[in-house]
């Protein structure tokens, strides 16, 4: 079904009991919609998005030509904004008018930007967000050099909004290091490759989405104990948010994702669903048609045939709902976290906001 309709026509919608017929749908992120009742709320938020989306054109101008190119690139690829989305909406727990609200979903966004220059590099990926990548244009190094030019960028606008959010950037970006690392380097001897993978996502994903909830909250004076259940809200949300991009790696086409299907496979990253069927293997419970397709996705898949054919294969094993499952459920331990906050519009968009981040495929 999602194969058939372009990413820009895309709109998951999250349940939220019944959801009134004058509700209005705000596109909180370029794939997903979420319905705002409150008509303020809504124009608010569409006002600040577009805000966030003016000011990243600006943050990333560069006086040299090859530079301001390529730093260009990325953003006018578009993407699905989600960090400074869930900046502003955790903004609307305080003030969501303050002005370092605004900076500090810039400074997510364009660190986020930063990191897939240097993600592609490593996994030799051809297409980002529907475009070719960065590497694929300038080679490796122009890509590698543009991530750091944005990293730069995305300093300099931290550094504006103190020192606190100095020191919780940077645990961020090491703990995004540390996450890539781990990945590269696999599980040590004797680790669980599942628990392993978790780690890598935490940190390498979950880390910026926890910060991007936490700035919102922070920026927008809200008290400690409404920041911290912010942080962790996006800490849960950015683990099921990977975890339903590697079920929707293997049952959407490119359309949805801006990537080749499969990309992941090629490179050997296992991702839940490989590791899933890994796990199934080991415990002599699996059948000959599980052996085999462990083998046929552990076989070269550096030919497109062949990595469409173990796609296609892989798609309609039950370790993909399985990983689809899981993604929802760390959803409803995200939510869960939600009822210690008042209850309002602002929640409501915050409990939808989660939900269509791990059904993007209605």
């Amino acid at each position: 079904m999602c194969g058939h309709r372009p990413a820009d026509q895309l709109c998951a919608r999250a349940e939220l009991g019944d959801t009134p017929a004058s509700a209005r749908f705000v596109s909180v992120t370029r794939v997903a919609s979420i319905p705002l009742d409150d008509e303020a709320f809504a124009r608010r938020l569409e006002h600040q998005l577009g805000v966030v989306e003016a000011r990243l054109h600006t943050a990333v101008a560069q006086a040299d030509r090859l530079a301001d190119d390529a730093s260009r690139h990325l953003v006018d690829a578009g993407g699905k904004r989600l960090r400074p989305a869930l900046t502003l909406l955790a903004a609307e727990l305080g003030d969501p008018g303050r002005p370092q609200v605004v900076e500090a979903a810039v400074a997510v966004e364009l660190t986020h930007l930063a990191s897939l220059y240097h993600d592609d590099v490593m996994d030799s990926a051809p297409l980002r967000r529907g475009a070719p990548s960065a590497h694929e244009v300038w080679g490796n190094t122009v890509a590698i050099l543009t991530g750091d030019l944005l990293f730069a960028r995305a300093s300099a606008t931290v550094a504006g909004l103190g020192a606190e959010a100095v020191r919780i950037h940077a645990e961020t970006f090491e703990r995004l290091c540390l996450g890539q690392l781990a990945e590269t380097v696999g599980p040590a001897a004797g680790d669980d490759p599942t628990e392993h993978y978790l780690q890598v996502l935490s940190d390498k994903t979950a880390s910026l989405v926890g910060t991007s909830a936490r700035y919102g909250a922070m920026f927008a004076g809200c008290d400690e104990r409404t920041v911290n259940i912010l942080a962790e809200f996006g800490e849960r949300v950015g683990v099921a948010f990977q975890i339903a991009d590697d079920y929707i790696d293997l049952v959407c086409d490119g359309a949805l994702t801006g990537k080749t299907p499969g990309t992941d496979l090629r490179e050997g990253v296992a991702t839940m669903p490989v590791l899933a069927l890994r796990a199934l293997v080991a415990s002599g419970e699996a059948t000959d048609d599980d052996r085999a397709l462990l083998a046929q996705l552990s076989g070269d898949l550096s030919c497109d045939d062949a990595l469409a054919d173990a796609v296609a294969a892989l798609r309609e094993h039950r370790v993909v709902e399985q990983t689809h499952a899981r993604s929802a459920a760390l959803c409803r331990e995200a939510v869960d976290l939600l009822a210690g906050l008042p209850a309002g519009p602002a929640t409501d968009a915050l409990v939808a906001f989660a939900q269509v981040l791990v059904d993007r495929t209605a």
